[in-house]
């Protein structure tokens, strides 16, 4: 039964996952944030092409 205590302390202790766990959050959050801007700023600069390729196609 002692070895199972011991076992369960080391494990409680141990932080190794908990760190790796933590890094994938981050990573998680810093891509939602990428997918997010990139999603604002795709739709816009289609419309600012848009505007300037009929804008060249008035001029000639």
């Amino acid at each position: 039964m002692s070895i199972i205590m011991t076992v369960l302390s080391a494990l409680r202790r141990d932080e190794k996952g908990a760190t790796a766990i933590e890094y994938g959050l981050i990573a998680t959050l810093i891509a939602v944030a990428i997918i997010a801007i990139v999603s604002t700023v795709g739709g816009d600069l289609i419309n600012t092409f848009t505007d300037v390729s009929t804008g060249l196609s008035g001029a000639s």
